[in-house]
C-alpha cells in the first residue's frame, strides 16, 4: 500500500464492543463539523422494543442539526453524500450483504473501499469488535464474524485515525501498535 493513500485518507475509524461507547465517541468526533450526515445502517426492526430503545438513545444523542440517513445501502449514499459523513455502523452493511457469495462479496467491499478511499470530506466508521475468541455455533455468525473482520482490517489499512473504545475510553491505536506484516 502507499504511504501516501494513508495519509491523504479522510477515514476515521472507531471500533469496539458492544456498550463500548464507539457510536458516543463517534459522535463527539462528528460535532467538531460544523454540517455532519449520519448514515445509520440498520433493518427497521419494529417489532424488537430492545432494538428500538437503542436508535432512540442514538437519536436523542445526535444533535438536531445533523442530516440523517437511514438506509442499508451504503454504496449509494456514498456515491451521493460528499460531505462530512458519520457511517453507524459498519456492520449493518455486513449483515445487509451477509448472503453474497465470496465473488461477488469481495467486489462489494473492492467497491466500498475505493468510494472510501477517494472521498475528499471525513468519514467517521463506526465498526464492531465481536471476533475476540468468539466462534459461532451458527455458520451465519462464523461468516459474519470472518467477514466483518476481513473488512475492518482493510478499513483499519487505509484509515488516517484508528480508535478502540473500551468500557467509555477511547485509545488512539496508531500511536501505541504497528501494522502486522502481511
Amino acid at each position: 500500500m502507499d504511504c501516501n493513500e494513508i495519509i491523504l485518507s479522510k477515514i476515521i475509524f472507531i471500533t469496539g464492543g458492544t456498550k463500548s461507547g464507539k457510536s458516543e465517541f463517534a459522535e463527539y468526533l462528528g460535532k467538531k463539523f460544523h454540517k455532519i450526515t449520519y448514515i445509520a445502517l440498520s433493518e427497521p426492526r419494529p417489532e424488537d422494543s430492545n432494538w428500538q430503545q437503542k436508535i432512540l438513545q442514538h437519536r436523542i444523542r445526535r444533535p438536531k442539526e445533523w442530516d440523517l440517513v437511514e438506509t442499508n445501502n451504503l454504496i449509494s449514499t456514498l456515491k451521493n453524500e460528499k460531505g462530512p459523513i458519520l457511517i453507524d455502523s459498519i456492520g449493518g452493511f455486513i449483515m445487509h450483504y451477509i448472503n453474497k457469495n465470496d465473488e461477488d462479496w469481495d467486489k462489494l467491499i473492492n467497491l466500498l473501499l475505493d468510494l472510501l478511499k477517494i472521498r475528499e470530506n471525513t468519514a467517521l466508521i463506526v465498526g464492531e469488535q465481536v471476533g475476540w475468541s468468539l466462534v459461532s455455533e451458527y455458520e451465519i455468525g462464523n461468516k459474519y464474524i470472518e467477514r466483518l473482520g476481513n473488512l475492518q482490517n482493510k478499513i483499519t489499512k487505509i484509515s488516517k485515525e484508528n480508535w478502540l473504545t473500551i468500557n467509555g475510553r477511547a485509545i488512539k491505536l496508531d500511536n501505541i501498535s504497528i501494522e502486522i506484516p502481511t
